[in-house]
């Protein structure tokens, strides 16, 4: 690598020598790649001058004549370079052009002897001399490692990587604009906050000088945007960058994206049909359909999706009836007896123990997908309570793939007095060394007792969702820098 450094470096000085800027600040560019293509029989008909700008990919040269291929974003197109038309200029193209370097190619559209859709160069400038070189598709980056911490090489080459990212970003766009047309405002609330509220989650602490306080990084906008809701935002919704200090694997990464929203007076059918929607019109602007093929099976996202409850999902794939189950004791000795392997080390409070026994069990058995409702309050201490069991919460979590991708709330929790002595049950469970039990947030309960309208809500897992719809075996995958260890230098 060194040494092609240094090949390149003598030639940007044959260039300077040349009278040429190897890195101008502007180009005259008139078309794009692609919309020459597009556009080709009409141009060569016309015989329109052509300024195009972009990478060179690839360079061949057979005696007086010359073939590259450049690639902006639009495409990518061939240039040809005719030693008799260009002299001097042909030369200098030869010499001191390599693969990676930025040009802008004057000529007209042109058709080869092959039938190739092609720019045949009257002039050309470069535009930004490359000092290292393109990595080679084929054995130069393949390396996960090199990939993620080098993305832009990895878009450059790997086309269906950059597309995966294309795909993600028309599902938030669209998402955005469905919201917008559906009467919701999109706001934004604190990422630095004093408590880490919102979600069942350890979270990342920093320290700010000037006040002299510790502060958190936001596991969820969820608090904040509920007391959004309670001064008269009837429609509310943020995507939210949050940060959890958690362990890294392939399906969760310190820093990721979610989208929260909150419905005065929705209701439950009115709010999950809804989702239902926006989730169909996502896929249908994305994919041209609610239905998404992959290598290992399509999945169909139509509604209305199939509805099971927390406990029949256990139930099923296990046998156990935790409705029968009072204590801790109690599930351990059911789950022995099941024979199901589920370690609970480390665990404090009935929730995290149910938790674990429905992620290692039933949830890994659900494609989807589908809704899963009714999970125990001790589980969800900012939920409402079911109407029908005030023992079950009134939340409804969509699963694909083994993996939940959206955690609704059709019932959010408004009643303040309940709300308190959640927290306070929260607070024991942390003294017990629960490193995810939620701290009291006096200055959500103090917004609460001044009246929260009947609300509905929900979080969904961009990265997550964009992983599963693209078949990414990894969030990695569909985060365009994720967090990684540093590089130690050799």
């Amino acid at each position: 690598m060194p040494e092609e450094r240094d090949v390149r470096l003598s030639k940007l000085e044959a260039l300077r020598k040349a009278g040429m800027d190897p890195y101008p600040k502007s180009t005259e560019r008139t078309h794009e790649a692609g919309e020459l293509l597009a556009s080709f029989d009409a141009l060569a008909a016309s015989t329109e001058s052509i300024v195009l700008a972009g990478r060179i990919m690839t360079i061949r040269v057979h005696g007086g004549m010359m073939f590259a291929d450049m690639r902006d974003e639009s495409g990518q197109v061939q240039l040809v370079f005719k030693e008799d038309d260009l002299s001097e200029a042909f030369n200098l193209f030869r010499d001191c052009i390599d693969p990676g370097d930025f040009i802008e190619v004057h000529g007209t559209a042109y058709l080869t002897k092959r039938g190739e859709k092609s720019l045949l160069v009257t002039d050309w400038r470069i535009l930004s001399k490359a000092l290292l070189p393109l990595p080679e598709k084929w054995h130069g980056l393949s390396d996960v490692e090199i990939r993620f911490r080098q993305r832009e090489l990895d878009l450059l080459v790997n086309p269906e990587v950059r597309q995966r990212f294309v795909i993600r970003s028309r599902l938030v766009s669209s998402m955005r604009s469905f919201l917008d047309g559906n009467g919701f405002l999109e706001v934004e609330t604190p990422v630095l906050q004093t408590l880490a509220g919102g979600a069942a989650a350890r979270p990342f602490t920093t320290h700010h000088n000037a006040l002299g306080i510790d502060l958190y990084l936001r596991i969820a906008p969820e608090l904040f945007l509920k007391r959004l809701v309670i001064g008269g935002m009837e429609k509310v919704y943020e995507i939210a960058r949050c940060f959890r200090n958690e362990g890294i694997d392939h399906s969760h990464n310190p820093e990721f994206t979610q989208i929260e929203l909150y419905w005065a007076y929705a209701g439950k059918e009115r709010f999950l049909t809804f989702i239902e929607s926006m989730v169909g019109t996502m896929l249908t602007d994305a994919f041209g359909s609610m239905v998404v093929a992959r290598e290992n099976g399509s999945l169909d996202f139509t509604g209305p999706w199939p509805r099971i409850t927390f406990r029949e999902a256990i139930k099923q794939a296990t046998t156990i009836d935790i409705d029968a189950i009072k204590d801790i004791p109690a599930l351990k000795a059911a789950v022995k007896a099941a024979k199901v392997k589920v370690d609970f080390k480390g665990l404090v409070g009935m929730g995290e123990h149910l938790d674990e026994l429905y992620k290692k069990t039933a949830r890994a058995k659900l494609t989807g997908p589908a809704w899963v409702l009714e999970y125990p309050v001790a589980m969800k201490p900012l939920a409402g309570r079911s109407p029908e069991d005030p023992e079950k919460s009134a939340t409804a979590q969509l699963v694909v793939d083994g993996s939940e991708i959206i955690n609704a709330y059709y019932y959010e929790l408004n009643d303040p007095i309940d709300q308190r002595s959640r927290f306070v049950e929260q607070e024991a469970l942390a003294k017990e060394g629960s490193q995810e039990a939620q701290p009291k947030d006096e200055e959500f309960l103090t917004a609460l007792e001044h009246g929260m309208p009947p609300t509905s809500g929900m979080g969904m897992g961009i990265d997550r969702l964009v992983a599963i719809l693209t078949g990414a075996p990894s969030l990695k995958e569909v985060i365009l820098f994720p967090t990684l260890r540093p590089k130690q230098e050799e």
